[in-house]
């Protein structure tokens, strides 16, 4: 197998004051891999993505993105260009005056000029089925439009990996449906966290569960049930 986008080595971290809410985690993701990352609250999934996206660093252990050791901000600064990450909460993440000038940040900060990450943002915002939303106000819209818009912010940056943590929270079904479809006309390489095993069977190949720190050996294969949505009376498969 080629080598991995995103590898922990050894991860440890602990939140002053407590024990260590990582113990020696590892983790690789390669290209072309769709991975499902599930398990209780407290496991320590959303401090794993903090770590491998640089917003806190571990206590001991490495972190590989694109087989380099991340040593400093800059190669954090560096790396975050390549990978999209969506946060658990939109609006973590939207923060313009305007739609479009929320989609567009990405691309101007990768050195586009204006009229060409313009472009980018319309093309992302037609992928996730919002254009015509360009200038819209982002606080004005529904939380299902916040994710939304939110993922396009990362597709307009051409990223070469997602990284999804908890995606369906706070979305309607019919939100998370459209979710489903849009992720899955995506051939990228993702890492999706979630306590949705419905959401991570439509959208990832493999499932691994995370429990005390650790991602625990083996991992689990994604299986197909009959469901009825929250809302809906027809049962369908996933």
């Amino acid at each position: 197998m080629n080598h991995a986008i995103i590898e922990l080595k050894n991860v440890a971290y602990a939140f002053p004051g407590r024990g260590e809410t990582l113990k020696d985690l590892n983790f690789h993701l390669h290209h072309g891999e769709k991975l499902g990352l599930f398990g209780p609250n407290g496991a320590g999934k959303t401090t794993m993505l903090h770590i491998l996206m640089g917003l806190i660093r571990p206590d001991r252990g490495e972190v590989i993105l694109f087989d380099k050791i991340m040593r400093n901000d800059a190669d954090f600064d560096e790396a975050r260009l390549r990978i999209g990450f969506l946060f658990q909460h939109s609006d973590d993440q939207l923060f313009s005056p305007t739609v479009l000038d929320d989609v567009a940040f990405g691309p101007l900060n990768q050195g586009l000029d204006p009229a060409t990450a313009r472009q980018k943002a319309a093309e992302a915002l037609q992928v996730v089925g919002l254009a015509g939303f360009e200038d819209r106000v982002p606080y004005r819209l529904s939380g299902g439009e916040k994710k939304l818009v939110a993922l396009a912010t990362i597709l307009s940056m051409d990223p070469e990996v997602l990284v999804l943590d908890e995606p369906t929270t706070g979305l309607s079904p019919e939100a998370k449906d459209r979710l489903v479809d849009i992720l899955r006309n995506l051939d990228m390489a993702r890492l999706v966290v979630s306590h949705d095993p419905d959401f991570l069977t439509a959208t990832t190949d493999r499932l691994l569960a995370m429990h005390d720190g650790r991602i625990r050996p083996g991992e689990l294969r994604p299986h197909t049930h009959t469901h009825v949505h929250e809302e809906g009376d027809v049962p369908h498969q996933h």
